[in-house]
This record gives structure tokens, sequence and C-alpha cells, in this order.
């Protein structure tokens, strides 16, 4: 039997991981029924699929829910393909053009990856992929097992930020429920804090690893611009390392960036210390209304870098 190989983009966070598995198993039960087969002639086996290492907060969603670390690829050549939470070819797999793009499921802006054939592609402007998932798993029918709507629920809180992100919506928050039910959480506010907590324990991860924990690329007017985030119950927690995480952002700027930029995104004050490298300090004016303070800016309520960070950058880059 041919392979399908179901992965999010490269630093893979909850959402992208856990998406992969989740899509990789409504995938096999729907082509159980044929009707996957009929509509789209792929009877194919999923497999989920990462592209790096797991983070904290997944490797305790994995394990919590009893599922292993999927299989990791980093080369589309040869291979047919469902990319789950993201449309952008930097976050994407190497030679994704030698490949095959089967489907895609996601919940962030329209990147610049195209197909040369009709694909399934599902997107909605809402907190997770998890979200948008559960809505196929309703429209096949097919039932989400109480490990997978662990998962799922993890997905959304952790992208979220416990329903405080700019993305929630009121689906967001309905679907949450939903899989809480299915998956024996009574409460949610609580499970989202202890999913979180995870992504806070930095003590043991070096100043690069910070920065490259969730760093996604993108083009912004014709420049190639990095951005990384790393959420923490209170930012004290790295507080005396900050010098540090900046140099290594410098770094990170002579790989070839035009510009850098880090959230530091502090849950319980609803708010991000931007930490920003480039040669056009103004960008950061022309997005936020803001001048720099020495190495950073704060933002408050500003924690979404899909929503709050990536449209005002790329408007001032434009």
């Amino acid at each position: 039997m041919a392979e399908v190989f179901v992965v999010g983009h490269k630093n893979p966070d909850t959402d992208s991981v856990c998406s992969a598995i989740s899509f990789a198993y409504l995938w096999n039960e729907w082509k159980k029924t044929r009707r996957l087969d009929e509509m789209m002639k792929l009877d194919f086996d999923a497999i989920p699929a990462v592209q790096g290492d797991l983070n904290a907060e997944t490797k305790f969603v994995l394990e919590k829910f009893g599922f292993d670390a999927p299989k990791k690829i980093s080369d589309a050549t040869g291979k047919k393909i469902a990319l789950v939470d993201h449309t952008e070819k930097a976050q994407s797999l190497d030679n994704l053009d030698r490949g095959e793009i089967v489907a895609i499921v996601d919940h962030h802006k329209i990147g610049d990856i195209t197909t040369p054939n009709p694909i399934l592609f599902l997107s909605l402007p809402v907190g997770s992929t998890a979200t948008v998932l559960k809505i196929l798993y309703d429209k096949t029918g097919v039932e989400v097992p109480k490990n997978i709507a662990g998962i799922m629920l993890a997905s959304i809180l952790s992208d979220t930020v416990i329903f405080k992100s700019a993305t929630t919506t009121e689906l967001d928050k309905k679907v949450a429920e939903e899989l809480a039910k299915i998956a024996g959480i009574d409460d949610l506010i609580k499970f989202g804090i202890e999913v979180k907590s995870k992504l806070s324990e930095v003590k043991e991860l070096s100043a690069r690893e910070i920065v490259m924990r969730d760093f996604k690329d993108f083009v912004m007017g014709g420049k190639r611009v990095g951005i990384g985030q790393i959420e923490l119950l209170d930012l004290s927690l790295i507080e005396n390392r900050k010098d540090e995480i900046y140099s290594e952002l410098v770094k990170k700027k002579s790989e070839g960036y035009h510009s850098v930029f880090l959230m530091l995104t502090d849950i319980m004050k609803g708010g991000t210390e931007l930490m920003v490298v480039t040669d056009e300090p103004e960008i950061v004016r022309k997005a936020f209304g803001k001048d720099l303070e020495g190495k950073s800016v704060w933002l408050e309520n500003v924690m979404s870098r899909k929503k709050q960070v990536v449209p005002p950058l790329e408007k001032a880059f434009s």
C-alpha cells in the first residue's frame, strides 16, 4: 500500500504535531468507508510525521495520551504529502516541488505553496488547526477517539494560549468543550495551564534553543524575515538571560536574514516583549506604532504571531 505523510511545519509545536497525528488517523478511518477513495482516488495509508525535535510541551501531551513521537522526515522528494498547520514553502519540507501535495488543513493565511492539481484543502480563520480538523471529523462522520480528543484539545489550548490569544474564536471554545467531554477533562483552564507550563521550563535550554524552539521563516517585501516565539507563565523566568538570547538573535540574523524578531510572550500578563535585530529599526514603528526601547519593545495584549505580529510586519515591509 502506498503512503502519504502528514506533516506540520519546521520547528514543530503541539498543534502541528498533534494535528498530523489526528489527520492521519482521520484519513485512515475515512478511507475505510471508501468515501475518501471515491472522492479523491487516493487509497493510501496516512503516516504522521514531523520535521524536527519535539518541544517539552508536545512531549508531555503525547506521553499523557499514550502516543509515540511521529516519524521524522525532512525531504519531500518522491513522497505524497499532506500538510497541516502551514502553507509557506519556507516552513515546509525540503524539495517540496519534488513530492506531491495531496491535502492541506490549516488555520493560517494562505502562503506561497501551490499545486498543479486540485487537492483536499480546508482552512478556517480559527485559533488552531485542531479546531479545523474537528469540523472535518464531524463532516466525515469519523468518531474522535478519547486519546485523539485529548491531543486535539491540548492543541487548541496551546495555540490559543488558553483562549487568551487574539486568534481565539467562539468555535475554538465550542470545539474544546466537545473534545474535553470525549477526553474526560473536567477543568479546561487547569489542563491548559498544565500544558502551557511545560513551555515555561527553560532552565535546561540554551539561548539558541530558546530562539529556535518556535521559529518561523517568512518572506516580506522580498526580504527574509525570521520570527520566533516563546510563551512563558512569567517573563521573570528568563530576565537574567536576555543578553545571551539577544546575542543568539544577532547570530541568527547573520544567516541571511534582513530582520529577526523574538516574541517573549507573558501568558499571565497577556502581552509580549518583542526582541528585535534589524538594520531598519523604523520597521517597528511602522508596524506597531512604537519605537524600540533598546533591544525590544513591549506590546500590550499581543500574544499571537500569526494575527498580531506577522500582518503588521508584512504591511510595514511592503
